[in-house]
């Protein structure tokens, strides 16, 4: 089972319409669930990161296998990605990836994580880095199958 617990709402239609067809896809290989929790808005952000992160800590198993998407964290390839959940896979059926509001994560949260994961040393919108992550599941599952997959 993947889960993603996300910072944020998708307002978009064009966002909303892409990951839905990406829940669709990875319905094939796995079962998924997207958490989103309301950001905290325009309050200092100490106290944003802090009010997020106990949201998150509430939809957190003790059994999950956690990683955290962080600009700090490791960056893969594809297929790498593809291997690491391979690999999770079979010591922990529960992954749970989580995606922080516009100020990050709170250092409680990384300090939870098995695995810190970063897709570039740049900054993404919220609403397309739910869709890039998704589109490299769904990737990763194909490799994994041995299944074709465009380049």
């Amino acid at each position: 089972m993947i889960k993603i617990i996300c910072v944020g709402k998708i307002k978009e239609r064009y966002w909303q319409e892409a990951i839905e067809e990406y829940q669709k896809r990875l319905s094939k290989y796995t079962s998924l669930e997207i958490i989103e929790l309301p950001d905290e808005g325009l309050v200092d952000v100490k106290t944003a990161m802090k009010k997020e992160s106990e949201k998150i800590l509430k939809c957190i198993n003790s059994k999950d296998y956690i990683i955290t998407m962080e600009i700090e964290g490791k960056e893969l390839s594809s297929i790498e990605l593809a291997q690491k959940i391979n690999d999770i896979y079979n010591i922990n059926s529960n992954i749970t990836f989580i995606i922080g509001g516009s100020y990050g994560l709170d250092d409680e949260i990384k300090k939870l994580a098995n695995y810190h994961l970063s897709f570039s040393k740049m900054t993404f919108p919220h609403q397309l880095f739910r869709v890039l992550l998704l589109e490299q599941l769904y990737r990763a599952f194909k490799i994994n199958n041995n299944e074709s997959y465009h380049k």
